[in-house]
């Protein structure tokens, strides 16, 4: 992953809503949600569930599949666990066995 991605990636993230609605999406798993299960589940209206999905989309945090008239949506958890691998890359100085045990002692708690 490079800088700007996930650059990207934290942008969409810092409102509020793209975090529900993702974590919301983390939660349904691979079945994923409707925009309208999204949107009942959150009390968000449509037009800005709309909003929220499509920075989610351009951030590639989420896709969408069409079924009928409607859109499944689904969280890139592939792309959140690279984020998750750049962030720590470099843990302990490029020794990243030994940062779990560091964040195990109660100072990092």
């Amino acid at each position: 992953m490079d800088t700007s991605l996930a650059t990207t990636i934290f942008e969409s993230l810092a409102s509020g809503v793209r975090l529900d609605v993702y974590r919301l999406l983390v939660k349904a798993g691979p079945q994923g949600l409707v925009a309208g299960e999204i949107g009942a589940a959150l009390d968000v209206p449509p037009t800005n569930l709309s909003f929220h999905l499509k920075a989610l989309a351009h951030a590639q945090l989420v896709a969408a599949v069409q079924e009928g008239r409607y859109q499944r949506y689904r969280a890139n958890l592939a792309l959140m666990q690279d984020l998750i691998g750049y962030l720590t890359a470099e843990c302990c100085a490029g020794h990243p066995e030994l940062c779990l045990e560091t964040c195990l002692d109660p100072i990092c708690a």
